[in-house]
């Protein structure tokens, strides 16, 4: 009998008591490597004794001040750490406790930077099918996993929307790569011009894409073709990098290996790595000088932002990051990921597709690899892979709904920047096994 309202309200989760480095252990005892950090959170992995430390440190410093009335020492030392690390130009940071509030934050900003300049008409955004945003109002309406928008589809604001970065699924027989990325950035184009450009605030996307279609990579050029767009048509370019910032994919803002800087640029789960609910927005003078110039007042706030116990957590895992040189790291790891999970799965005949950057890698399951068909949504294929994964010690982020938010299944790996070489080979041989008695299971392979 539990008293909270959990996810599923047939069924309560097992029970947390503790964590170390890469593990968990349940209320009985049993360890699970944490393939996921979650949900691409714990960076750090759990109980890191400088993170804590910290915390101690802060707790008998100063708990909590309300912004309205102070700013603090540790929060202003992580923006200016945040600025120093920041793609060029990102000198302004609003921090929240999420990354669904950094999403909202974000959105808000860019309207009210149009207002504040003149341009109050701008009122849409333009964002991409099979993306994930948050799960606020405003953070939904931009999202598109359709899953998580159906029900509440009437309390949402119009979007316009584009394709998705998704070569494996769309990229046409014959189609080059560059040929493929010209199609969606006209795409792109297209939807700015019927909606009228002057009526657009921003565009908004996933660098790397996370939970809803599992680590979909842009290919090369789109993200500078769509900077390109957004230039010329004075729209903003929003980049959430809730999920693959901070790290996860090599080098600590994902963009930074598109070779763009966008206006805004939402942060969160690698940000505190779990340690304590904490998000941000970085943002350019550009956006940010016309409302300290004008009205000298963003009209949004949240009780708990620039919290100090939140901050401190964050400094302090961002720290441990640069000194123990994590980022190169992530690299080596996420190779050796990649170079096993192709060893493991690459040739398996219901794995479509192996993707990802960093350690932050996605694996999509098929029923033919030929045709690409997908297994029957009501299987669960993705839930009964967790589920054996967590038999066998294993915590993995698996989704269905890849393609369109109701077909399609695939597993996302997202672990802590300490993994060692040993911990990757395990959560690779693990997974193959737990894919292998998901399948085993399902209704077909029984008849």
């Amino acid at each position: 009998m539990s008293h909270i309202i959990h996810r599923s309200l047939r069924s309560v989760p097992r029970m947390a008591v503790s964590a170390q480095g890469m593990h968990i252990t349940d209320r009985e005892g049993k360890s699970y490597i944490d393939a996921s950090g979650g949900a691409a959170v714990s960076c750090l992995g759990h109980a890191h004794p400088d993170v804590i430390a910290a915390l101690h440190a802060q707790a008998d410093r100063l708990a909590y001040a309300h912004t309205s009335f102070f700013t603090s020492e540790v929060s202003e030392a992580l923006a200016d750490h945040l600025v120093a690390h920041a793609p060029s130009g990102m000198d302004q940071v609003y921090f929240v406790s999420g990354g669904s509030e950094a999403m909202e934050a974000a959105l808000k900003l860019a309207r009210q930077h149009f207002v504040e300049i003149g341009q109050p008409q701008r009122t849409m955004f333009v964002a991409r099918r099979q993306s994930y945003h948050g799960n606020t109002l405003g953070a939904l309406s931009v999202g598109g996993n359709e899953w998580r928008r159906q029900q509440f589809a009437p309390l949402l604001m119009e979007v316009g929307r584009v394709a998705p970065c998704y070569p494996y699924r769309d990229r046409a027989e014959g189609e080059s790569e560059a040929a493929y990325t010209q199609r969606l950035l006209a795409e792109i184009e297209g939807q700015f011009q019927a909606m009228s450009p002057k009526r657009v605030i921003a565009f908004v996307a996933e660098t790397v894409v996370g939970a809803t279609s599992g680590a979909l990579v842009p290919t090369p050029g789109y993200f500078q073709g769509v900077r390109a767009l957004c230039d010329r048509y004075g729209i903003l370019l929003i980049a959430d990098e809730v999920m693959c910032g901070m790290g996860r994919t090599g080098t600590l803002h994902a963009v930074e290996q598109e070779g763009v800087v966008p206006d805004l640029m939402t942060i969160a789960k690698g940000l505190g790595g779990g340690y304590q609910p904490i998000g941000a927005v970085l943002a350019t003078s550009r956006v940010i000088d016309p409302i300290r110039k004008g009205s000298g007042l963003f009209q949004h706030g949240h009780t708990y932002i620039g919290h100090p116990m939140a901050c401190a957590a964050a400094l302090a895992v961002q720290q441990v990051i640069q000194r123990d040189r994590l980022l190169p790291q992530v690299m080596a790891r996420g190779a050796r990921l990649r170079r096993l999970l192709t060893e493991r799965l690459g040739r398996h005949p219901h794995v479509g597709d192996i993707r990802g950057r960093g350690l932050f890698m996605g694996v999509e399951l098929v029923q033919d690899r030929a045709s690409k068909a997908t297994f029957a949504p009501e299987l669960q294929l993705h839930a009964r892979i967790k589920a054996k994964a967590m038999d066998a010690g294993l915590l993995v982020y698996p989704m269905g709904g890849t393609i369109d938010g109701r077909s399609g299944d695939h597993v996302l790996l997202a672990p802590p920047f300490i993994a060692s070489e040993a911990d990757i080979a395990q959560i690779v041989e693990r997974l193959g096994d737990a894919i292998d008695a998901a399948l085993a299971s399902l209704p077909e392979a029984r008849s």
